[in-house]
């Protein structure tokens, strides 16, 4: 078992920048796949971004391609999201999830089974 533990949000003007941070904890950090999902007032939770065990493939969705990226230190147990060039829309709970599975990079919440408690991001216009 794992145990994820999000920090990094906070409020940002539109165009701004936030690094989110996840610290796990339990089992080898490097077993687990893992990724960022986010969700919104009134919406369901959504995949943001994804990275495999060893960091070397990573996956986003088309509405942050080429804004934020994803990175891990399996040496520090993190993974990290990387937000630039923020907007109104990217305002959310974003949440930090780990995976058993290998081989692929899943974007389905329901291939992950571990989940932190999440951090507020609100981008202003």
């Amino acid at each position: 078992q794992v145990q994820l533990a999000e920090s990094g949000g906070g409020l940002v003007q539109a165009g701004g920048s936030l690094r989110l941070s996840c610290a796990a904890s339990g089992r080898t950090f490097s077993t687990y796949t893992m990724g960022w999902f986010r969700q919104a007032i009134g919406k369901e939770r959504e995949f943001v971004a994804a990275t495999s065990r060893s960091g070397g493939s990573n996956s986003y969705a088309d509405s942050v391609k080429g804004r934020f990226t994803i990175s891990r230190d399996n040496a520090k147990n993190t993974v990290s999201l990387q937000m630039n060039s923020l907007k109104p829309e990217d305002t959310a709970v974003y949440y930090c999830a780990a995976s058993t599975l290998w081989g692929t990079v899943p974007q389905m919440s329901q291939m992950y089974a571990y989940w932190g408690q999440g951090t507020q991001v609100t981008v202003s216009s």
